[in-house]
């Protein structure tokens, strides 16, 4: 027993560098905690507490930041650098704009309120824990962290079939990408002998006897991936679960449930299977061209907004996709193209799903004709919308114009065929992209309100500070590209 215990050595922890895991983790047990003891009236105040715990979580981020030396914990298993700090801040501001989205919308609306704020918070933990984790264990128990909150959320509209539906599609298909995902894992691990990405690149770059098992288990994690990222053809879910769940999860599912998707691949590719991109390249050009394609194509046969913004998201997927495929090509130029697009695309989405909640409050209606004449009665939401659409469309002086010049660099810079013609359909695609894009422009802008119907539309304080942070932060980009490719630039270090 005594020399069991004297082999046994402790684990040394880091706790600042483990601060901002451990005061989500506090904030969402004491939301649950109040749920449990306390009475309606003081439940009231979970919102708030939600929010403030948010905040509250981006001190030790930046602190971090401000101390500025890279840590790691449990043999390299968990790492906290400029890139892991700089998504975790993404994952909490997008967190605290999906938790002013929610205020009104879950209070009045007929959901039962006192867990939703724990769950979101969980759901967040797994992200930040995603930032951090360099270890195909700790990966994925971030990712199923991050999902099973995540599940329960989609169905929140407990009465609706549409929310039971949404639910129900998301968890069966999430189960189903997560056990491919971990088969890949396992062909990786027996493969490597290691959970940790760089004893995995050093036994893959070594491997060459079994290159079969390789290149099948990494083929298999990066499928299971697309699901979380609803790249093509693992796509078919999103519409439908974005469309059923309540609106503030959708736009919390396509925003920051997506981008954790992408931060995963991010430390897959450029750091465990950076020395397979010969595997990894060619599955990224076809994925990246099909999603952004077939996304701009489904997207201009809709007419609900909702739906619109679901399959515009796949087609957002596409572009960050892109880079991937010039990963070993043009290395330090593709991280930045992602992690810029990441940054400005969560802020884009959320403001766009912000004004979709707002004009929702009065037409009741998800259709886009029901935006016709937005401007007459409510021209402060139809300016906010009209800077989101043209971010989307990367129209300057809106953020998105940066995103899509970076990844168009990105492939240039690889001076391959393969990148050239990439970014040939990229073009294609941010030109088709703005026809659907155009037509919520014209519905606002050129059309007459239904029936006349010129009330002014009521948004809340939190709505509006959500609108206020999104389209601040979408100009900001847009006029100060440095801003953006300066994260992107602060986050490259990170691949090896």
């Amino acid at each position: 027993m005594e020399l069991a215990m004297l082999a046994f050595e402790r684990p040394a922890i880091d706790w600042h560098a483990f601060a901002p895991e451990l005061v989500l983790l506090a904030v969402g047990s004491i939301l649950t905690l109040i749920d449990i003891v306390y009475n309606e009236r003081a439940r009231r105040v979970m919102p708030a507490l939600a929010a403030v715990g948010l905040l509250a979580t981006l001190v030790p981020v930046l602190t971090l930041a401000v101390d500025g030396a890279d840590r790691s914990m449990f043999d390299g298993a968990f790492v906290v650098d400029d890139m892991a700090l700089t998504l975790k801040a993404l994952f909490l501001i997008s967190g605290f704009v999906v938790v002013l989205l929610s205020v009104d919308y879950i209070r009045d609306g007929d959901y039962h309120e006192n867990e939703y704020y724990s769950l979101l918070l969980a759901s967040l933990l797994g992200m930040v824990l995603i930032a951090s984790s360099r270890d195909l264990i700790t990966m994925f128990i971030a990712l199923e962290l991050l999902s099973i909150p995540a599940y329960m959320l989609a169905a929140w509209r407990k009465g609706g079939a549409t929310s039971n539906e949404a639910g129900l599609k998301y968890y069966l298909m999430g189960v189903f990408a997560s056990a491919i995902m971990l088969y890949g894992m396992s062909l990786i691990f027996g493969v490597s002998g290691s959970t940790q990405f760089d004893a995995i690149r050093v036994a893959l770059d070594t491997g060459g006897d079994s290159a079969p098992m390789v290149t099948l288990g990494i083929l298999f994690v990066l499928v299971g991936f697309g699901f979380k990222v609803s790249a093509v053809p693992f796509h078919t879910w999103a519409p439908d679960v974005y469309e059923g769940s309540p609106t503030p999860i959708t736009a919390f599912l396509a925003v920051a449930a997506k981008a954790a998707g992408f931060v995963a691949l991010l430390q897959l590719v450029f750091v465990a299977f950076s020395g397979r991109y010969d595997v990894v390249e060619p599955f990224f050009w076809i994925m990246a061209a099909l999603t952004m394609t077939v996304g701009n194509l489904m997207a201009l046969r809709q007419t609900n907004i909702v739906r619109m913004l679901a399959y515009s998201g796949v087609a957002q997927g596409g572009f960050m996709l892109a880079p991937f495929a010039v990963a070993g090509q043009a290395t330090d130029s593709a991280i930045q193209a992602i992690v810029t697009y990441l940054i400005i695309y969560a802020f884009m989405n959320l403001g766009a799903f912000a004004v979709v909640l707002a004009v929702a409050k009065k037409t009741r209606s998800g259709e886009i004709s029901s935006y016709a004449g937005l401007f007459s009665y409510a021209p402060g939401l139809a300016v906010a919308m009209t800077v989101f659409m043209a971010a989307l469309a990367g129209i300057p002086p809106a953020g998105g114009w940066v995103a899509k010049l970076l990844v168009w660099r990105a492939l240039l810079d690889a001076s391959s065929v393969q990148g050239t013609v990439l970014a040939v359909v990229v073009a294609f695609n941010a030109v088709l992209a703005f026809s659907y894009y155009a037509k919520v422009l014209r519905e606002m802008w050129m059309s007459d309100a239904p029936d006349g119907d010129t009330s002014p539309v009521s948004v809340s304080g939190t709505l509006t500070l959500a609108l206020g942070l999104t389209v601040l932060a979408t100009l900001a980009f847009g006029v100060f590209p440095q801003l953006a490719a300066r994260f992107g630039d602060f986050s490259a270090s990170f691949a090896l």
